[in-house]
């Protein structure tokens, strides 16, 4: 049956519900960890693999998709990467050693590789520029709900039922979202067909491969930190390699030509540094609430969704935000408050009442949120439909690749300060540092809104402002 002439904010819906099932994936799998080495008859370290495995998964088909798309139609892409993903995720579910469940990772992988930036490829071609603000303040809730929505829930399943439904959640979810995709999503129309880059998607996958999984384990240990950094070093040479091939040839994997353009080029530059200091969070503050206050899991989980709350309440006020006051100030202005929400958790000790911690968090969550989303329909603005393809994929490409980094930087940092100190267990100050890293990071990506002009993307944020460059 055709798809039906759908409301924007019910394809957004359809989208959003996928990325809420990948980004719920992750979170909720590394909570269960413990029981599936338990399962296995293994060591918990071991199980690692199955985080790696993913980003396998998701390294080598994330730079292919936009041609994917391209060349078979979005919808149609975006239904069988929900039907992969939902197959590795019942695949999982039933692994009976470690060797299955990591090839079943493998397969979640490469459906979450599709799925992410084809989904936000068919809400792109969908929607009229003046709707990506609204629209991508929508789309930004599964990315703020699941990383601070997947311990909690993880914790529930592992401890009242069994971590193999972590896995099995996914089967109604995917099956409804095929469902909705096929009927509410209408086709692309056009194939636009193009040879397929060989080189190219071989010289992406590898270099991406190569710098995702050395960011994963570049923290685990001295010994997997020197492997990780072979790998991160490795794939980052390939990494030129590939951008000289990319260059060159007539039909490139990926467009790198949208690097010239200054709106997705902050998006790109500024926007994955905000993103690595900002993406810290969800990590830190599980650390600094369990290992160092000593809370238990459920209770760290309440604190933690404060943020989601405030994700949420930003939708209500991105839109008048950005027409009154405009991309550049909103970003360099959101910037400090952002800093200072993330910052004030050095602040917290285990005295400090749950209810300004709470306060802190909900603000922590609104600041950022406003930011992502700012920077999305920035970054989208001035994107022409023939380059859109390989731009989500670029963009999927750098938000994996930013927020592992970050991760990777306060780790490996804390893991610094604690040898440093000689501790054998982490301590207030080693979660303050990295509080103050992350805070750092996050006023360093200002310096790509400063050049920009008073009136940038006025034509999607509906600000009259001022006109010219600079201040």
């Amino acid at each position: 049956m055709p798809a039906l002439h759908t409301h924007p904010k019910f394809v957004a819906g359809i989208v959003a519900c996928a990325f809420i099932m990948q980004q719920l994936d992750g979170t909720v799998v590394t909570t269960a960890l413990p029981q599936m080495a338990l399962s296995f008859g293994t060591d918990p370290i071991h199980l690692s693999i199955a985080v790696t495995s993913y980003l396998l998964g998701l390294a080598v088909f994330i730079p292919i998709s936009g041609w994917t798309a391209d060349r078979y139609g979005g919808r149609n892409v975006f239904c069988a990467a929900i039907a992969v993903f939902t197959v590795g995720s019942i695949l999982c579910g039933l692994a009976d050693s470690l060797v299955t469940l990591t090839a079943a990772r493998i397969l979640q992988g490469c459906g979450g590789a599709m799925m992410v930036p084809v989904g936000r490829l068919v809400l792109l071609r969908s929607i009229e520029k003046s709707q990506l603000v609204p629209i991508m303040a929508f789309l930004q809730l599964p990315a703020q709900l699941g990383p601070l929505l997947g311990p909690p829930v993880g914790g529930f399943i592992t401890t009242y039922a069994s971590w193999r439904w972590a896995f099995l959640i996914n089967i109604p979810i995917g099956v409804i979202g095929m469902a909705l995709s096929y009927r509410f999503i209408e086709d692309d129309g056009e194939r636009v067909i193009r040879p397929l880059d060989g080189v190219g998607f071989v010289l992406c996958a590898v270099s991406l491969s190569g710098i995702m999984v050395g960011i994963e384990i570049i923290s685990h240990s001295l010994y997997e930190a020197i492997i990780g950094s072979v790998l991160v070093i490795t794939g980052l040479a390939i990494g030129v390699v590939a951008w000289r091939h990319l260059k060159r040839h007539p039909h490139p994997i990926l467009d790198i030509s949208v690097m010239s353009i200054e709106t997705f080029r902050v998006n790109f530059g500024g926007g994955s540094v905000f993103r690595a200091g900002s993406g810290t969070l969800s990590f830190l503050l599980p650390l600094l609430f369990q290992a160092v206050f000593g809370m238990s899991a459920f209770a760290s989980g309440l604190l933690t969704i404060a943020s989601a709350g405030g994700s949420t309440i930003m939708r209500l006020t991105t839109t008048p935000v950005l027409r009154r006051f405009g991309f550049r100030t909103v970003l360099i202005a959101n910037t400090f408050l952002c800093a200072a929400a993330i910052g004030a958790c050095i602040l917290f000790t285990a005295d400090t009442p749950f209810a300004v911690i709470f306060i802190v968090l909900l603000l922590g969550g609104f600041f950022p949120a406003l930011q992502f989303t700012a920077l999305q329909a920035l970054g989208y603005s001035d994107i022409p439909d023939e380059k859109m393809g390989s731009s989500t994929s670029i963009a999927s490409m750098t938000q994996q690749l930013s927020r592992g980094f970050g991760i990777a930087f306060v780790a490996g940092l804390m893991h610094i300060t604690q040898t440093v100190r000689g501790g054998e267990t982490l301590s207030a100050i080693d979660l303050r540092l990295a509080f103050a890293a992350a805070t750092v990071m996050i006023l360093l990506s200002m310096l790509s809104y400063i050049p920009l002009s008073r009136d940038v993307g006025a034509d999607v944020s509906g600000h009259a402002g001022g006109k010219g460059r600079g201040t």
